[in-house]
């Protein structure tokens, strides 16, 4: 399932056309988490020019609205490292 979830997710996060985008799993680390039976625990490092002159709150803000219900199901924890290009 949690192969499903990384792709559900690129899929979503291609809204912000990304540069490169890294999901990690991390679920595995997670065993035995309240959270972790109801959804799985990602990391994920995007490059987006979408990001130039945003702070970090509204980076996360676009990460979170592309995820969409995911963050809702299938996501207990999003790890996030968004940049601009120019930051990478």
């Amino acid at each position: 399932m949690s192969g499903d979830t990384v792709e559900l997710l690129r899929q979503r996060l291609a809204v912000l056309e990304p540069l490169s985008i890294a999901i990690d799993d991390e679920s595995q680390r997670h065993a035995g988490h309240a959270g972790a039976r109801d959804g799985g625990h990602y990391k994920i490092t995007i490059v987006a020019a979408a990001f130039t002159g945003q702070n970090t709150v509204k980076r996360h803000r676009s990460v979170y609205a592309a995820a969409g219900d995911l963050m809702h199901g299938s996501i207990h924890a999003l790890s996030i490292r968004a940049l601009s290009p120019d930051e990478v």
